[in-house]
Parts: structure tokens; sequence; C-alpha cells
């Protein structure tokens, strides 16, 4: 349970999300590391018509924690709180990538230059107006949203990854 916004009373958290709150939430799930654990995961969330925006692994000899995104984070919540695999959620920033030569560069001299420690980022399958998309793990969630929006950057949203007319185009 969490304090709203100032008025004293007690809300889920999940009630002051929306879909078009500045972060994107990923699914961090923990496998072994052996033969078809990861198919059996995607295939758990494919299969319900959802969309994998997003795919990154962290390995290790016996384990695995594979950080996945999907384009309804409501729906995979359902899925995963149905399913045998343990999980936990995170907030990440998602930004769209500018129209410069080095957009990887620009973005992170943005947080660079605010002191905003980026600890991962991974690409989204996310495609507007011709731009292409990154995942941002940091330390500061809500510093990193701010530094990126002053200046200038295009922040996804939970509810950018629902529309899905522009995939992969």
């Amino acid at each position: 349970m969490s304090m709203g916004f100032g008025d004293g009373e007690v809300n889920e958290t999940d009630t002051l999300r929306g879909r078009d709150w500045p972060c994107l939430r990923q699914f961090c799930v923990f496998l072994e590391n052996k033969v078809g654990q990861l198919n059996e995961l995607l295939r758990h969330l494919e299969r319900y018509d959802l969309r994998i925006i997003a795919l990154s692994i962290v390995d290790s000899a016996d384990c695995a924690i594979i950080r996945v995104m999907v384009n309804n984070f409501e729906r995979g919540q359902e899925l995963f709180k149905l399913s045998s695999f343990p999980f936990y959620e995170s907030d990440v920033i998602g930004v769209e990538l500018p129209d410069e030569p080095q957009p990887y560069v620009t973005v992170c001299n943005t947080l660079l230059e605010a002191e905003v420690n980026i600890l991962y980022t991974y690409p989204l399958l996310y495609r507007r107006r011709g731009h292409g998309a990154i995942a941002l793990g940091v330390e500061e969630v809500d510093q990193g949203l701010e530094v990126l929006s002053n200046n200038g950057h295009r922040i996804i949203t939970e509810n950018d990854l629902l529309d899905d007319d522009e995939y992969f185009s």
C-alpha cells in the first residue's frame, strides 16, 4: 500500500498508474538456466495475444533473470499472477530515439549531464514516425523522466505500446 498524492488516503499502487503513466513496467522473471525454460515463458505470454515488446536476459551458470515487456501490462500482470513463474515488476523509462546521428549518445549524454546513473538499457520493438525506442533502467526514475522530458526527449507510455499500427514498419 502507498499513500496517495498528498491527500492522506491510502491507495493501491496500481490505482495511481494509468496507461499514460510516464514509466513502462517490465516483468523480471527468474528462470532455471536449462533448455526450454525461455521458450515456455515466451509461449505462455504470446499464446494469449500479448506482443512481446522487449526482452533482455541476464544469464549465469545456474539461473537467468529475464526482463520482458509486453504491449498490455495489465494482461501480462494477470497472466504472471496465474502462472508458476517467479517474477517481480519494476519501472523503466521508455524513450524514443531522437533523429540525430548518434541517438543513443544523445540520450545518454542528457542523463550524464544531470548525473543520472544508467543501470541497463535494451531496445524496444517500437517504431513511430521512423524512430525506434529504448528502455532505460536508472537509479532515480523520477529524476530521469524529468531530465529527459525537459531536454525535449519523447517519453514512451504504456498507452503507446497498445497501439500496434506502426510496429516493425
